[in-house]
């Protein structure tokens, strides 16, 4: 069964697909940099950074620094968890997204 974080993961995933984005998940497998956000994504020229959480949980330390990091360097940094998920095409496109019904 998958925890609460990796949920919020796979909607982030299938988002990126729907919008035509390159991602991956960036695990360090001991070999990299910790704090690297969890995903990382491609989008019209615009690096991603995304940090997923669930249940409260704060990013730690690190993967703030991280995400600043890549801020100052032009990129987006985002932290989603299942409050905002539904925010993150407007995210990534900063197209706004109205979800209205048609009242005819």
């Amino acid at each position: 069964m998958a925890t609460p974080e990796k949920k919020v993961k796979l909607k982030v995933c299938a988002k990126l697909k729907e919008l035509g984005a390159y991602f991956f998940y960036a695990s360090t497998g001991g070999y990299g940099a910790s704090g690297v956000p969890d995903i990382i994504a491609s989008y019209k020229g615009r690096f991603i950074g995304i940090e997923c959480k669930a249940n409260g949980n704060k990013a730690t330390a690190l993967q703030q620094k991280h995400l600043r990091e890549i801020s100052i360097a032009g990129g987006i940094s985002l932290i989603i968890d299942e409050t905002n998920i539904d925010m993150l095409e407007y995210y990534v496109t900063g197209k706004q997204i109205f979800n209205m019904k048609d009242k005819t």
